[in-house]
């Protein structure tokens, strides 16, 4: 078959156009040139993904191309084995003309290395690494990794506050099978959103690395945390004021400080968190197991809560609600305190690597109330030793099987 000159042309400028498209040097698009269909890769706008070269202000252009996209469910993509270098990042739903845009993450993300070399934001020093908000449908998955190479600053202890990834004022959020490392400090945070869910997470940091928190929410309603491994230097999921309706199950926890409530009430503030459900979690050698921790002096409320199907293997202080909560080495005492009530511990199991296995400190003035343990059962990791309780200013009840037995609880033989 012949070819006329203008079908020559044609084809030729057609093969020139594709090397063009799968060369580095022809990776600048304007607008939405740079997708193909509804996927907006990084690297078609300017990314090296070498793990080395500042790739913030490509992500930055394919975010705004996919935020502009008319397709109802467009795509930024990040390509697999590669390692994408990031400045701190804020990606804005606000203005975007789709409510289901999908992140996907296969590649790695990295902070920078040195805390002095984190650009400032507007600035002011940056809060967090990566933050989406205003979204009101998201999608944030894949296989790859997001790693805040935190060890530099670990060791700058308590002078900073860096979260890794932060989703704020949003609605309808997924995040799915990725992996988070070594943040600065808290990994996740959820912060005034709604309907959150967040599945087949791997969240892992040293054992000793301080306030690296798996997940945090704040002010957020109806969350659900699944079928994911928090391994961190600080709690595996922390909840703090203004949290309702969560759901919390299919965790490994360990190491780490467990899963808490509070701190709630500092600074006599006025706090408030119920309707929490933690069930079928796993606790391997952490320093507390399920904790409600509340300061002195507040106003407010943690209650509607339930802890059940719960295995501890070795954790040193595996149930506390402890209403003097304070870190420091001197705290006044002080009259009001954050009421804590409609607790249930539900079909508990395992070890304790302390004496203490059930440790209830509540207030003289505002004692816990309703407090329900049922099917408990914590044995020391040392065969050869007891475990005990302690329990002050508490009403509630406890079935006859409980063990270590709780003194201060009512025992209810009709269990």
């Amino acid at each position: 078959m012949t070819l006329s000159m203008a079908n020559y042309v044609a084809v030729l400028f057609l093969l020139l156009s594709t090397q063009c498209f799968l060369s580095a040097h022809c990776r600048h698009f304007p607008s939405n040139q740079g997708a193909i269909g509804d996927v907006f890769d990084v690297l078609n706008y300017g990314a090296a993904g070498d793990g080395h070269t500042d790739d913030t202000q490509a992500f930055k252009d394919a975010w705004k191309a996919t935020c502009k996209s008319s397709s109802s469910s467009p795509t930024m993509h990040v390509p697999h084995d590669k390692s994408f270098k990031l400045q701190p990042l804020t990606f804005s739903g606000e203005i975007c003309k789709s409510n289901s845009i999908t992140f996907q993450i296969d590649g790695h993300l990295v902070a920078p290395r040195d805390p002095h070399a984190w650009n400032t934001c507007g600035g002011s020093k940056c809060r967090q690494w990566i933050q989406f908000k205003k979204f009101g449908g998201l999608f944030i998955r894949g296989v790859g990794s997001i790693n805040g190479q935190g060890s530099n600053w670990w060791k700058l202890s308590c002078k900073h506050d860096k979260i890794g990834l932060v989703v704020a004022n949003s609605n309808n959020v997924h995040i799915d099978d990725l992996t988070f490392e070594d943040s600065p400090q808290m990994h996740i945070a959820f912060e005034r959103s709604t309907n959150i869910e967040a599945t087949n997470l791997t969240i892992m940091a040293p054992g000793n690395s301080p306030n690296t928190d798996g997940i945090h929410i704040q002010h957020s309603s109806n969350v659900s945390i699944a079928h994911s491994i928090i391994s961190t230097g600080d709690d595996c999921v922390s909840i703090g004021d203004g949290s309702s309706h969560l759901n919390i199950t299919n965790i490994f926890c360990g190491p780490g400080h467990g899963i808490s409530i509070g701190s709630l009430g500092m600074k006599g503030r006025n706090e408030k968190v119920e309707f929490v459900h933690v069930n079928n979690v796993s606790f391997t050698e952490t320093q507390n197991g399920v904790r409600i921790k509340t300061w002195q002096g507040g106003k407010g409320y943690a209650r509607h809560i339930v802890f059940e199907n719960i295995i501890f293997q070795g954790s040193y202080n595996p149930i506390v609600i402890d209403q003097y909560y304070c870190p420091h080495k001197h705290c006044k005492n002080k009259t009001l305190a954050v009421k804590i009530s409609d607790v249930t511990y539900n079909h508990i199991l395992g070890t304790s690597n302390g004496e203490t296995a059930v440790a209830f400190s509540c207030s003289t003035s505002t004692p816990c109330k309703n407090i329900i343990m049922k099917d408990i059962h914590l044995g020391h990791v040392k065969h050869e030793k007891k475990t005990s309780s302690y329990c002050s200013n508490v009403r509630g009840t406890a079935d006859p099987g409980v063990f270590p037995k709780v003194s201060c609880l009512q025992v209810d033989e009709n269990v």
